[in-house]
């Protein structure tokens, strides 16, 4: 099995680090191509209007000056000799749950994967409950493989993706997978904080606020709450149905 590995936190991040160890425990032919800087918040943007630099660092690791999708676009079309049995993209510094898959690089790189006919996983390690700012990987380090290979034995439907979230606990308070669907918090998450320069002019940050929501039961969500894996598929169809309809029926009249 060949296996191409991305993420959005850049070549040189800890998350990518433990995707490969959890990939080369899957298969010997792992490939990485993985944005030179940090992509976090990207989505599935892609670069048309300046040029891809591409940098090998050493055999079968590249470092694209680029988005995610872009990095799997060149991975895909450029850098691997033959097309990957799976892309894995992470694993991601932070949660990718409910409103977080918009605007995440991470589920970008399995987004584009499966755009191309690829099997894809998203893997992110959440933090912030009980790791405080620092990142506890243990989690993902002792679990990862065991899930991702458990997933592999799945067919998916064409253009779906899985997003797999481990929760913040140790590896022996996991309490199990959880199969979910994409949860949506009752509160807004990003803040803007204003702050002023030297010379008094106003400059502003956009931040995640950590505060915890009432998720429904089966989402993912409630599931990283409550320290379970959530694995989520997700559809690169945004058609909501029940609307096509509506709309179809008022204009057939």
């Amino acid at each position: 099995m060949r296996i191409l590995l991305t993420n959005d936190d850049g070549i040189h991040a800890p998350g990518l680090a433990i995707l490969e160890d959890i990939a080369r425990s899957i298969s010997q032919d792992v490939w990485i191509v993985a944005p030179e800087t940090e992509q976090s918040g990207m989505s599935h943007s892609l670069t048309l209007h300046d040029p891809l630099r591409l940098r090998q660092i050493e055999e079968k690791r590249f470092a694209c000056k680029g988005t995610p999708t872009d990095c799997v676009i060149m991975g895909v079309g450029h850098v691997l000799p033959q097309k990957p049995d799976l892309i894995l993209s992470g694993v991601n510094r932070g949660q990718n749950l409910a409103e977080d898959v918009t605007y995440s690089g991470t589920v970008a790189g399995a987004m584009e994967g499966v755009l191309l006919g690829i099997k894809s996983f998203a893997l992110s390690q959440s933090y912030g409950w009980s790791s405080k700012s620092q990142v506890d990987w243990s989690c993902t380090r002792a679990h990862g493989a065991d899930v991702v290979k458990k997933l592999l034995d799945h067919d998916l439907p064409d253009q779906t993706l899985l997003n797999i979230n481990f929760p913040d606990c140790a590896p022996d308070e996991l309490e199990g997978i959880a199969i979910t669907s994409q949860g949506r918090r009752d509160q807004a998450q990003l803040s803007v904080n204003e702050r002023h320069d030297g010379r008094g002019h106003p400059y502003y940050w956009l931040g995640f606020e950590g505060r915890r929501v009432d998720p429904k039961t089966g989402s993912d969500l409630h599931a990283i709450y409550n320290r379970q894996v959530s694995v989520t598929p997700l559809k690169i169809d945004l058609t909501d149905r029940a609307c096509l309809e509506q709309l179809r029926a008022s204009f057939s009249s």
